[in-house]
């Protein structure tokens, strides 16, 4: 058997050593002790995450569970957003008006942080090798179930866990191998993904433009650079990314502006399609669907990660509650529980990033005056920006313990 495994069952399995799939390990272990068998199986484990430039915007709530769990103290230098302004406008308008702005209060955090996900899975790693986490590199082949056990087989050996939690991405391997259908639409849409530098400071602010073709946001980062996730037809995206580098920046730089002093594309332009993909089930025999695996929503609210992470949380809780009473962790009433935690808030994000995408998305005249104004009308609501704020940072509703920065 794999190094820290025994011939006895383990308690949780974790499918997936990806930011979610990580955190979830590293709660447990460090929430039960060495006497709850975790393991978690990947054969990325064996890769380098220093390869991955891509960055994260960490919510309120996510970044109290990596506080709980010792990884956030860990992370190099990270980048509060103080400000975010929302404006919507046509590509060659020479103005762009802002409807929307949230700020930083005095007495209250920064909106978000934005984190390399390099450094946040090499500190998630460090945490998970301190721990008495079975790290094995191989991905799980064969999935199977009974009243007492998952079955499942990795790297040509079987193996039994009393609870398997796929956290394998928006392919889920697992998910397929438990016939969990999934709800799921082609947006049409790639974003495209940069590092950008420039001359001048941020200061903090992140920019959120909506332009006819999709969101452009500017995310800031460490010292004079942001990130852009840009929205464009899947066609248009691919020929943009593929454009000499003088002819990409001129296309950036009609979008991003010049507000900010001479621009640098730092990082080679990568598109992604985007889609909305949400399981039937976040559940099956003794299985439950973490992060992308349960879950895929529009980038465009920076809610993918974070309703992942929630996922995390709300399954540690459910596991924790039920195995310090001896219980069986991966029983019906854990998983049913989980999944009423879980499901209907992912489907309401799900259908509000989907309605905003699809609303300005639309060239509409009439109906770009509508959304304007009711931009404008959030904007003069200091308590309606204040819940907006706290929904993002995912703290309202029945928030599980470990996004209050509690221990489970």
């Amino acid at each position: 058997m794999d190094k820290g495994i025994t011939d006895k069952p383990l308690d949780v399995a974790i499918a997936g050593a990806g930011i979610a799939g990580t955190a979830l390990g590293v709660a447990l272990a460090q929430t039960l002790g060495s006497r709850f068998a975790v393991a978690i199986f990947d054969p990325a484990l064996g890769g380098d995450p220093a390869r991955d430039d891509r960055v994260v915007a960490i919510a309120g709530g996510a970044r109290k569970l990596f506080e709980a769990i010792g990884v956030w103290e860990r992370l190099g230098e990270v980048q509060p957003i103080r400000a975010m302004e929302i404006t919507d406008s046509k590509l060659n308008d020479a103005v762009r008006q802002t409807f929307l702005e949230f700020a930083e209060e005095e007495d209250e955090e920064p909106l978000a942080h934005m984190v390399e996900n390099r450094a946040l899975i090499s500190a998630l790693r460090e945490a998970a090798q301190e721990t008495d986490i079975a790290l094995v590199e191989s991905g799980i082949e064969s999935y199977a179930a009974d009243e007492s056990f998952a079955r499942f087989s990795a790297g040509g050996k079987a193996y039994r866990a009393r609870l398997l939690a796929a956290a394998d991405g928006a392919q889920s391997k697992l998910r397929t191998l438990a016939k969990i259908q999934k709800v799921s639409s082609d947006y049409g849409q790639s974003g495209i993904v940069a590092t950008i530098a420039h001359a001048r400071p941020h200061l903090g602010k992140a920019t959120q433009h909506f332009l006819p073709s999709g969101s452009f946001a500017i995310l800031p980062l460490a010292g004079n650079k942001s990130s852009i996730v840009w929205t464009e037809a899947s066609d248009e995206a691919k020929r943009i990314v593929a454009l000499p580098p003088a002819e990409f920046l001129a296309e950036l730089e009609l979008r991003f502006g010049l507000q900010l002093g001479d621009l640098e594309v730092l990082s080679p332009p990568r598109a992604y399609p985007l889609q909305i993909s949400i399981a039937r089930s976040f559940i099956g025999n003794r299985l439950a669907l973490v992060g992308d695996a349960a879950h895929v929503i529009h980038p465009l609210a920076g809610q993918g990660l974070n309703m992942g992470l929630r996922d995390v949380a709300a399954l540690a809780e459910c596991i924790a509650d039920n195995a310090r009473l001896g219980l069986d962790p991966g029983s019906p009433e854990v998983l049913a529980r989980y999944q009423r935690w879980r499901r209907a808030d992912t489907v309401a994000m799900g259908f509000a990033t989907d309605s905003l995408n699809r609303l300005f998305a639309n060239s509409s005249t009439p109906l770009k005056y509508l959304r304007d104004l009711g931009l404008g009308l959030v904007d003069r609501a200091p308590s309606l920006k204040k819940y907006f704020a706290r929904e993002a940072a995912g703290l309202t509703g029945d928030v599980p313990k470990l996004l209050r920065g509690d221990f489970i």
